[in-house]
């Protein structure tokens, strides 16, 4: 038989022997209001052999087993933190079930808080309630679950065995919940837009298609919430946003997974450059949250996220890292340019689709501290107004930071006329071909046609705001369960 094998038999073997004596999968068990961290802190400082008084109900998975013959003492864990249990063969009612304990099981206590001979806090154990059954043993604790791949398949493990995934993923909630309360003190009001969309649209992305069996018709996953969120603005609602799970058909990498979490919030009488102020206030507000400070570490480089952050156009980045000044120069020579450096290109030859391509191959790993980069060219996004006074760009911005853009915002488009031109236009190329273009959606068009306020909007990439605030640096540590290729 293999070792593994055999334990889990041992262990069942355990299980049997205790459903003789009690339900071995008990309903509940009636803790005491104190967590355990509480009541660590409630006795704190005490001498040696010092009995308190104070009786606690406590629960927790056993992940420390010492077994004296008369004397046993177990370590139990809840969600963050440990306390040791005193067990006597004389003093105890349920004894007999501690041969039948292993590591991983849960059990209850009742008793007093005391502290050891050596001073150690403890519950002296009147009472030992046998709460659950581990039958598989669990990863050896001093090794932890070392296979990366393993530690993504099964997060549960990772996250018994790996206090630091623990503690990421309790910083992450905290994060978010940093965010909201940010934008809610500013005025905003959280909502809730589809998952299921008709016609997708708002990013340049490739949808997942599925199909609805009672309307016989298909729907796609949300790949953005911008054009419903526009249609809240056209509702009369003045400040939203959505913190919401997108759905993009790509690829995977240390910085993409094809399900993620984004903020998208809109502002009426606002620009890009209201939306800048927001967007760097954000995060500013969410790194102090965090971890009590604008300054963090992020895989041994210091960043600052205090604003305000600098604002960078894209053709003087091109000229800063790519040494040419795309600004005057032709199609024709951005072409040349596009040859000779092998930049991977496979859009429709235009200035501007040339210039995004150029930014993309020459600066975007070169932006190491939070910066702005504005005013892209007309080409990368019909959704945006265009340039006061470059009717080759728009006002738009991409924030980048250790080479990984953290989002999107525009001066949102408000003229209906123009968008349906646009967005006419995109589903021309979608039918050419561009699988990331995007269809019409007539809807659309016709509630912009009720008059649409100007607008200002961002989208924030929240995982990747967890990855830097969290020094984390691949996307599938801020993500509980990522997107992973099955393995039969």
């Amino acid at each position: 038989m293999e070792p593994i094998n055999q334990l889990i038999q041992e262990r069942l073997n355990k299980l049997d022997k205790i459903s003789k004596i009690q339900d071995p999968f008990p309903h509940n068990f009636e803790k005491s209001k104190h967590s355990i961290t509480k009541i660590k802190e409630n006795h704190q400082n005490l001498k040696p052999q010092t009995h308190t008084g104070k009786k606690y109900n406590v629960a927790g998975r056993i992940i420390l087993l010492r077994n004296m013959g008369k004397v046993v003492f177990i370590t139990i864990k809840d969600e963050l933190e440990s306390i040791q249990l005193f067990i006597k063969k004389d003093e105890t009612k349920n004894f007999e079930l501690v041969k039948l304990l292993d590591i991983g099981d849960f059990v209850g206590a009742e008793g007093e808080a005391f502290t050891t001979k050596v001073g150690e806090l403890s519950i002296y154990t009147a009472k030992l309630h046998f709460l659950s059954k581990s039958i598989r043993p669990l990863p050896d604790k001093h090794k932890g679950l070392q296979d990366v791949e393993l530690r993504y398949r099964k997060r549960y493990l990772d996250l018994l065995v790996n206090s630091s995934t623990q503690q990421t993923f309790i910083k992450r909630t905290q994060i978010l919940n940093a965010v909201r309360e940010y934008l809610n003190k500013q005025g905003f009001l959280e909502v809730e837009t589809p998952i299921l969309h008709p016609v997708y649209g708002g990013a340049n992305a490739r949808p997942f298609k599925t199909y609805h069996n009672e309307l016989k018709q298909d729907l796609f996953l949300r790949i953005s919430p911008e054009l419903y969120l526009k249609r809240l603005i056209i509702g009369g609602l003045s400040k939203v946003y959505d913190i919401n799970k997108n759905f993009r058909n790509e690829g995977i990498d240390t910085t993409h997974n094809p399900e993620f979490t984004m903020l998208e919030a809109y502002k009426t009488y606002a620009d890009y450059n209201d939306m800048m102020d927001l967007f760097e206030k954000i995060f500013e507000y969410t790194a102090i949250k965090a971890n009590g400070s604008t300054k963090v570490k992020y895989q041994g480089q210091s960043l600052d996220f205090k604003a305000p952050w600098p604002r960078v156009t894209m053709l003087d980045s091109i000229k800063q890292h790519a040494k040419i000044d795309a600004s005057k120069m032709s199609e024709k020579q951005l072409l040349e340019h596009v040859k000779k450096n092998k930049i991977k290109f496979d859009k429709q030859e235009s200035w501007g689709n040339l210039v995004q391509a150029i930014f993309e191959h020459h600066c975007e790993e070169k932006i190491i501290q939070p910066t702005f980069i504005i005013d892209h060219p007309k080409e990368t996004t019909p959704l945006c107004k265009l340039h006061r006074e470059d009717n080759r760009l728009i006002e738009r911005f991409e924030p980048f930071c250790m080479g990984m853009e953290l989002g999107n915002a525009y001066s949102e488009l408000n003229d209906p006329l123009l968008q349906k031109k646009l967005l006419e236009e995109q589903a021309k190329e979608l039918k050419k071909g561009d699988l990331e273009a995007n269809p019409f959606d007539a809807d659309f068009i016709e509630a912009m046609e009720y008059g649409m306020p100007p607008t200002g909007g961002i989208g924030l990439g929240i995982d990747r705001m967890v990855m830097l605030l969290l020094d984390q640096n691949s996307i599938r540590d801020v993500i509980l369960f990522p997107t992973l290729k099955n393995t039969k």
